[in-house]
């Protein structure tokens, strides 16, 4: 398994207003939702994922009014939010990407959904996108 650099798409992530609206296109397009909805209380979001392929498409829900996913709606409104990408050695890519210039919103890995622990690459070095990286949890066997 790679360990260093990209694997592959993690995730596409779209801000809604309420998950339940948000899933009427992707239920539409025959996806189901993977599980049940998940609060992740360090970005202050519930979500709902939906699986194709490896890939996942993830709803955010903002849960905190003040909070920057909620601005991020009230600005913009619904719509893609960031694209994640899976990597081996989070801390690795951070300081690897660090070395190359790269600018992060946070350099300390937070938790994130499904166990999971992320950092997100500034959108303005992203060329405009909100990039995150998704280490996933060694499965057990």
């Amino acid at each position: 398994m790679q360990t260093l650099g990209l694997q592959h798409v993690d995730h596409i992530a779209v801000v809604t207003r309420s998950l339940d609206e948000g899933s009427a296109p992707y239920l539409a397009l025959g996806l189901l939702p993977q599980g049940q909805d998940e609060l992740v209380a360090s970005q202050g979001v519930l979500v709902r994922a939906f699986a194709l392929g490896n890939t996942l498409i993830e709803l955010l829900e903002p849960q905190e009014p003040g909070g920057p996913l909620a601005a991020f709606l009230e600005k913009r409104g619904q719509g893609l939010h960031h694209v994640a990408f899976r990597v081996g050695d989070l801390e690795a890519e951070i300081q690897r990407l660090s070395a190359l210039g790269a600018r992060f919103l946070n350099t300390a890995p937070q938790p994130g959904r499904a166990g999971s622990r992320v950092a997100f690459l500034h959108p303005k070095w992203g060329g405009g996108t909100l990039i995150e990286l998704v280490e996933h949890a060694p499965e057990s066997t």
